[in-house]
């Protein structure tokens, strides 16, 4: 079952409405919690129809074929023009010749996230709304954004998918944070496709040191570099095998009645 309704965003210079789905596995039973994914652009996550460009990740049949008791919760990006998604799904700010200069808006998107959507879920839905049982992932600035949830927001967040992550965006200032945080319990994947590695300079130093320096602060760190992997929807719904289970890893299908 899918859920799709819109929700006040607090947003620069007032409210803005934003599209929320919200999957719950079918077959639920009174008395039945799920754990629950947050995921960003969630336009791109379970409709073709939707998706940007045509293509999402499939997670609605992909969660069908293999009943995992979970939830998920994909909220659409900022849509407006001016780099609007950039600003948002940035904890920085930062200069790109081909965009100019952004200013980054993370933090506030991560507040109403934390502080307004996730207790709306937990308290509409079968949610088992615990940190261990509360996960975050996304792809490319929403990538950026799931390491940025699970350094700056590790309280909320246990566990995290990090797609084609946009570490270039700030490198060292990711590093600096990961240093500056003491992490509780964390599972992390990250990877980045092959292919897309020359798209920024320095890309494989950049996403190797920033694996390295989360472990050194004791995270899980699964991290792959995907052969041929591609910038694009129809290479990360290839990996949503290899994530999902690294979220499930430990498995937590006994949790799910309280």
């Amino acid at each position: 079952m899918i859920d799709e309704f819109p929700m006040g965003l607090p947003h620069w210079g007032g409210r803005k409405k934003r599209k929320v789905y919200v999957y719950v596995p079918d077959g639920a039973e009174e008395g039945d919690r799920f754990p629950v994914l947050y995921m960003f652009d969630g336009h791109n996550v379970f409709f073709d129809e939707d998706a940007t460009y045509g293509k999402s990740w499939g997670l609605k049949e992909y969660m069908e074929e293999t009943g995992m008791p979970m939830m998920i919760v994909a909220v659409d990006c900022d849509h407006r023009r001016d780099y609007a998604r950039l600003k948002e799904y940035s904890p920085f700010d930062f200069e790109e010749k081909a965009f100019g200069k952004i200013e980054g808006r993370g933090d506030l998107f991560m507040e109403w996230l934390c502080g307004q959507l996730k207790p709306f879920i937990d308290e509409h839905y079968p949610t088992l709304p615990g940190r261990e049982t509360t996960f975050i992932a996304g792809s490319s600035m929403g990538g950026l954004m799931t390491l940025w949830a699970v350094i700056r927001y590790n309280a909320v967040f246990s566990r995290g998918a990090a797609l084609s992550p946009s570490i270039w965006v700030s490198p060292q200032g990711l590093r600096e944070a990961i240093r500056r945080t003491d992490f509780l319990p964390t599972t992390l994947y990250m990877d980045y496709g092959a292919r897309e590695l020359g798209n920024h300079k320095r890309m494989l130093r950049s996403f190797a040191r920033t694996a390295e320096e989360l472990m050194a602060q004791g995270v899980a760190v699964t991290s792959r570099i995907v052969p041929g992997g591609e910038h694009c929807e129809a290479c990360w719904e290839e990996q949503v095998p290899f994530f999902m289970h690294i979220l499930e890893y430990d498995g937590f299908g006994a949790d799910r009645a309280e």
